[in-house]
């Protein structure tokens, strides 16, 4: 299993950060192949997100399903079509730097399983090989989640400012 992580620190507490998180549907606004989100419930446990995503001649949509909650601590959730994958929103209470009242440590990981992936859900052009396309995206979920918690930081503190972001990943071979 692939794995891609994401963390950095926010200048609220715990409680507003979740909060935010929780907006599943707001996630297009921050992502560059998100093209859409729709969902199927409140956030909850068993809510489903149908999202569409468009990249190079491609268009998919994905369906995830929020399986736990933990507020205001963690938000789990797996890929349910086409690909084994499964993540989770974390957030820490941390020590605010001087100046700042809150902190939270803002966490995404992502797991997937690039080999298992069913061809049968892409519409591939010809001489376009599964495998050539899984290779291409591995790189850009790292940059995407990157992406995202960049845009989702300035936009829960109400501003721009450089966003020491820490990533890690482990291949399935590691």
């Amino acid at each position: 299993m692939d794995s891609v992580e994401v963390s950095t620190v926010v200048y609220l507490p715990p409680e507003e950060a979740y909060e935010f998180l929780l907006d599943f549907p707001g996630y297009a606004n921050y992502s560059e192949y998100l093209t859409g989100v729709e969902s199927h419930g409140d956030g909850s446990p068993g809510t489903e997100y149908d999202l569409h995503f468009a990249w190079w001649k491609l268009t998919y949509t994905a369906r995830s399903r929020v399986t736990e909650v933990d507020p205001p601590n963690r938000i789990d959730w797996q890929v349910t079509k086409d690909i084994d994958a499964r993540g989770r929103w974390t957030v820490t209470a941390v020590d605010p730097p001087a100046g700042r009242e809150h902190a939270s440590e803002v966490r995404l990981r992502i797991e997937f399983d690039a080999d298992s992936v069913d061809p049968s859900g892409f519409d591939l052009p010809r001489l376009v090989s599964l495998s050539w396309v899984v290779e291409k995206v591995k790189p850009l979920i790292e940059r995407e989640a990157e992406r995202v918690v960049e845009r989702i930081v300035a936009d829960i503190e109400g501003e721009s400012r450089p966003v020491d972001l820490t990533v890690h990943t482990a291949p399935d071979d590691v």
